[in-house]
């Protein structure tokens, strides 16, 4: 029997330098899930932000092997949406700094692949084992097949996401809209998104039967 509970004692500390986030308590009522495009080592996500000072991070990176790396205490922010003023005006909505009221979480994650001639490619030319492979039934955003998201990651996922729901008072309710551009999480209404419930041009996370099916039984 799975535990529902998260286990904050085995989350990895590697916390970002001052000036790396924004050190400014806010009320949450958003999650969002991300996927890095890169190999599955969480601490090196968090290496990485803490190299450059352009503030983009996410609290949590989730990495291949279901560890979870958190990189800021989850009641302060970064940027991590890539959206302005100008995405809401489009919609006829009010700005809201939607990076402060939510809560980001990276699954470490390549993304999306190319076949060739039976093989399958990362965006970066690597080649990709076949049992880390999955294809869609109906391609996504353009492509049939992706990175798999692993069974500890997922896990490891649901679990975090159970307890920042519950400690932030986020709905669990799983919305088929959040694939796509979805005006409730403009208008910053309280739920489970994913990056591209505000960016057309991400692909992040993608809709991963498994995924959906650990989201549905929130």
């Amino acid at each position: 029997m799975r535990s529902n509970k998260l286990d904050i004692q085995k989350i990895v500390q590697h916390r970002l330098k001052k000036g790396q986030f924004f050190e400014e308590a806010s009320d949450k009522t958003q999650i969002y899930l991300h996927h890095t495009a890169g190999n599955g080592n969480a601490e090196g996500v968090a290496r990485y932000w803490n190299s450059n000072d352009s503030r983009i991070a996410t609290a949590f990176v989730v990495g291949e092997n279901g560890t979870i790396v958190q990189c800021f205490s989850s009641k302060h922010w970064a940027w991590h949406l890539g959206i302005d003023s100008q995405d809401f005006a489009t919609r006829g909505l009010p700005y809201k700094n939607l990076n402060k009221l939510s809560v980001g979480i990276e699954v470490c994650n390549w993304g999306m692949l190319k076949e060739k001639n039976g093989k399958y490619f990362n965006y970066v030319g690597g080649e990709i084992n076949p049992s880390y492979v999955t294809t869609l039934e109906t391609p996504y955003k353009g492509y049939k097949h992706w990175y798999k998201y692993t069974d500890a990651q997922i896990e490891a996922t649901r679990q975090l996401v159970v307890y920042l729901c519950e400690t932030y008072g986020i709905p669990k309710a799983y919305r088929k809209e959040i694939w796509s551009l979805d005006n409730e999480a403009f208008r910053g209404t309280k739920g489970i998104y994913t990056h591209n419930s505000v960016r057309k041009d991400k692909a992040d996370i993608y809709p991963c039967p498994r995924m959906i099916k650990m989201l549905q039984s929130l």
